[in-house]
C-alpha cells in the first residue's frame, strides 16, 4: 500500500521507499526511515499535500512523493487509547479545575 492511499487519522509503519534517488534521499535525511511509524493528519481536498505526524515532526509530502513511500497500516496501541479515554484533563479553561 502507497502512504497517499492512506485516509486521514490513519497509523501506518514504513515498509520501503521507492521514489526516485534524490527524493528518497531527502525523504531518508528527514527521519521516514523503514520502520518508521506515523499518523496521517490532514489530507488536502485534492489530496496534494499529505501531512503526517512521526518522531515528534509534522511532515508535508506531495502526492508524487507520498506515492513512492509504501507503508502498512497499523491500529493504534490499545494501551495509549484506554489512558486517553479513562484520564480526566488536569486543566480547565479559567483557571478552576
Amino acid at each position: 500500500m502507497k502512504l497517499s492511499d492512506l485516509q486521514v487519522g490513519d497509523r501506518a509503519e514504513v515498509t520501503a521507499l521507492k521514489s526516485e534517488s534524490a527524493v528518497r534521499r531527502r525523504i531518508m535525511d528527514m527521519g521516514l526511515i523503514k520502520g518508521t511509524s506515523f499518523k496521517v493528519l490532514r489530507v488536502a481536498p485534492l489530496g496534494d499535500p499529505i501531512e503526517i505526524f512521526f518522531k515528534g515532526l509534522y511532515l508535508a509530502l506531495r502526492k508524487t512523493e507520498a506515492e513512492g513511500v509504501l507503508v502498512r497500516k497499523v491500529a493504534e496501541p490499545v494501551e495509549l487509547v484506554e489512558h486517553q479515554e479513562s484520564t480526566p484533563p488536569f486543566w480547565r479553561f479559567g483557571g478552576k479545575a
